[in-house]
């Protein structure tokens, strides 16, 4: 299906801006109302990443405050933990998902050994990668793909830095790589597009720099993959993840790069004890 229209009617945005006068938050709530049924599914994925964060907030919190960017509601996200204890079969918003698998597995997991916090985070998000790679479009398929390898290579670089253990999220070609492999490259020189130019970003010692640069890369991956799309859900899933780089940007300041960052060592460290503590 093509959307003349709609695409036409879309602000215009580049990499360099420095302020939205439109925002994700207003694109779902706007654009998304004009999407066949099945491409609705498609925006969908975008904003399950908001979904995820309001599950891992509401294990920890019950009174917490949803994001309203996710796709279920509070009393929705309610209603499925609800369903899942009772063991009931019944279908809702969460049953279309990985979100039952997730809860479930929670669940049982919380009655016989207890929760790790940064464990189920990457469960979670391993669930919602393989769930998005298999949406049907290319495009989107491969944007989710490339962002699980990209994050898993940093991650990895990252971890070999400051000599910490790392979990490796997905089981495919790069993942199985970087579990295996001894090499610099872990063997993937050859096998993931733009990875010369990921070993210099992970070497690259401003942090700042370095998330702006991911970006830039990402941004410029967006274009090459759809620079014969036109009119299409493609290039509404392509304007969508512009929109969310700029806005990261417009939001986030030098100091505040660093303390990302810092926040991902961090979690990295947790990660080591808790896989120490269980070594015990």
């Amino acid at each position: 299906m093509n959307y003349y229209c709609l695409i036409a009617g879309l602000p215009d945005i580049g990499i360099e801006d420095n302020k939205l006068t439109f925002s994700i938050a207003d694109f779902k709530e706007e654009v998304r109302l004009f999407l066949s049924k099945s491409d609705k599914r498609l925006i969908d994925l975008f904003y399950m990443k908001f979904d995820n964060q309001n599950i891992l907030k509401y294990l920890k919190d019950k009174d917490v405050q949803f994001d309203e960017r996710g796709n279920l509601s509070k009393s929705e996200m309610e209603d499925c933990f609800q369903l899942i204890n009772d063991g009931s079969k019944a279908k809702n918003k969460c049953f279309k998902s990985y979100f039952a698998n997730f809860v479930s597995e929670y669940s049982d997991a919380e009655q016989e050994e207890g929760t790790d916090d940064g464990k189920w985070e990457n469960r979670l998000t391993e669930l919602y990668y393989k769930w998005a790679k298999k949406c049907g479009n290319k495009f989107i398929s491969s944007w989710f793909e490339y962002n699980l390898d990209l994050n898993n290579i940093l991650a990895a670089y990252t971890s070999r830095k400051y000599k910490m253990n790392l979990e490796v999220i997905g089981d495919n070609e790069v993942a199985e790589s970087i579990k295996m492999s001894k090499l610099r490259d872990f063997g993937l020189t050859e096998t993931f597009e733009d990875f010369d130019l990921i070993q210099r970003l992970a070497e690259e010692t401003d942090l700042y720099e370095r998330e702006k640069k991911i970006d830039l890369m990402k941004w410029q991956w967006i274009e090459d993959k759809t620079f014969f799309k036109y009119f299409t859900i493609e290039l509404i899933f392509a304007y969508l993840l512009k929109l969310e780089i700029i806005e990261r940007w417009v939001r986030l300041d030098p100091i505040e790069g660093e303390k990302l960052f810092r926040s991902l060592i961090d979690s990295l460290k947790d990660s080591v004890v808790n896989m120490q503590k269980n070594e015990v």
